[in-house]
């Protein structure tokens, strides 16, 4: 696992009207501050990557569809650094990735139908100065292939 990656495995409360999920909690031990919250999709086959933070931390769950998040230690100084790791989320497997700053990341539907992910993230988005730094999803020296057939 990439030094710094958290995957909390969550739980629900069921009951006959449905259930729930507590997603982040201020009192997790990785939580550090909300900035924003978002949600992202893709469609079946569609990746959207590569990108890494300088300051932000993303906090990924998969609300419907099933997503796989690909992620590469771009830090330098870091003891994972060069490694990739996959991460497979659904909404039937509930899971919060938190994702620190330097590890690029993205993701792809894997679903036969349109997949969501909600991003509880650190930072608001600054639409003149965005904290984001991309790579192509397809021609890069990282060691993770997407399976998805376009992207960007």
């Amino acid at each position: 696992m990439i030094d710094g990656i958290k995957i909390k495995k969550l739980k629900f409360i069921r009951d006959r009207r449905g259930r729930l999920a507590e997603i982040l909690r201020k009192d997790d031990d990785f939580f550090k501050k909300f900035g924003q919250a978002y949600v992202t999709t893709a469609k079946p086959k569609a990746v959207k990557a590569w990108h890494y933070h300088k300051k932000q931390t993303d906090n990924f769950f998969c609300i419907f569809g099933r997503m796989r998040v690909g992620l590469y230690d771009a830090r330098p100084k870091s003891a994972t650094f060069g490694k990739a790791q996959e991460v497979i989320m659904s909404f039937d497997k509930p899971v919060l990735l938190s994702i620190p700053s330097g590890i690029s990341h993205g993701f792809e539907c894997i679903s036969k139908n349109e997949a969501a992910i909600i991003n509880f993230c650190t930072d608001l988005y600054d639409y003149k100065k965005p904290d984001e730094y991309r790579t192509d999803p397809f021609n890069n020296d990282i060691p993770f292939k997407w399976r998805g057939k376009f992207g960007g």
